[in-house]
């Protein structure tokens, strides 16, 4: 406790950012320091998971050193510990699990062991001071893509996923064998920008009438076929244009699930979480869509949408007020759920 604050230290090491926040009274973000490992992984294409957990283990200690010292606090002013269990990469999740463990221990700091995705969630939290459920979130990231209804703090409904790939995971495939490289997403982000998203008659895939759920894996053959069939023919493939009509089609499905979602429920707040919640297209379309229903949208800044430890402190806080408690038991869950 300092100055009458609630401080909780967030860790989050779900996949390849190694990163550490501390906030206070689950809301104000005294620090945020986040151990980014995308060069290492470029070069690969993609996250190698043994590599990934090395080099969290290599930087866990000195991004929490950080993260205090950026706070102007010590490990004595912590009252609480929140640290990512589940789900991500099994390897990379034991050294945040561990260390928030050793520090739990050593300091007689009780711990939350927080879901990942309930920690995108929560990251609109730190974004808007006046937020409180009940609002529709849509969850969108490299693997997951997920509508869900969060009627109170702690509690997340899953009302639609992802029945095969996740529209991140779409992108980063697309991105690959167009050229753009990895972490596709941006990547092809910025390109859209500068095509026409009308150039290609990408399908929309809906699924059956009232469904919630995503499919993006037809899409994504679609768009290789048309790759494959161009070159084949010798004909110019614009690069702007495929990644501006396959981005349009992820994201108007998404945003009017989102909002078909909000409207059938009742909620008057859509909020945006996860990596790809950053996408400007995407935040556009859901924007406008949502507005000619009077829903409001809220989301993060592109620095919370994206892993960090802010929004795990922030969960863990909200857990913690509610009761929740993890013991030295607690073990990485790689398949956890909603």
């Amino acid at each position: 406790m300092l100055d009458g604050k609630h401080l909780t230290l967030g860790i989050e090491t779900s996949c390849d950012e190694t990163a550490v926040s501390v906030v206070a009274d689950g809301r104000n973000v005294m620090s945020n320091v986040i151990s980014s490992q995308i060069a290492i992984h470029t070069e690969f294409g993609g996250v190698v998971p043994e590599i990934a957990s090395r080099k969290h283990l290599e930087s866990i200690n000195a991004v929490t050193d950080k993260a205090l010292q950026d706070a102007g606090v010590s490990i004595d002013d912590i009252d609480l510990i929140g640290v990512t269990y589940g789900p991500g990469l099994v390897g990379a999740l034991l050294i945040g699990v561990a260390a928030a463990k050793a520090i739990s221990f050593a300091r007689d700091i009780p711990m939350v062991g927080v879901n990942h995705m309930h920690g995108h969630i929560a990251a609109n939290y730190l974004e808007h001071p006046d937020l409180e459920p009940p609002f529709m979130a849509v969850v969108v990231s490299g693997g997951h893509t997920n509508i869900v209804n969060v009627p109170a703090y702690n509690k997340c409904e899953k009302l639609g996923e992802t029945r095969d790939d996740a529209a991140g995971e779409a992108f980063d495939k697309v991105a690959r064998v167009i050229g753009l490289g990895y972490p596709g997403g941006p990547k092809v982000d910025k390109a859209a920008k500068l095509g026409n998203r009308d150039a290609i008659a990408f399908k929309r895939v809906y699924l059956e009438p009232g469904s919630l759920d995503f499919s993006f894996s037809g899409l994504k053959t679609q768009a290789l076929n048309y790759l494959n069939s161009e070159r084949q023919a010798g004909r110019e493939i614009n690069v702007n244009d495929v990644a501006a009509s396959f981005q349009e089609a992820i994201v108007e499905v998404i945003a009017d699930k989102a909002v078909d979602a909000a409207v059938r429920y009742g909620q008057k707040k859509i909020v945006m979480a996860g990596g790809v919640a950053s996408n400007t297209r995407l935040r556009e379309l859901v924007s406008e869509k949502a507005a000619a229903a009077d829903i409001e949208v809220l989301r993060p800044s592109p620095v919370l949408c994206t892993d960090n430890g802010a929004m795990i402190a922030s969960a863990a806080y909200y857990a913690y007020m509610a009761g929740e408690r993890s013991g030295y038991d607690l073990d990485a869950v790689p398949g956890l759920e909603f």
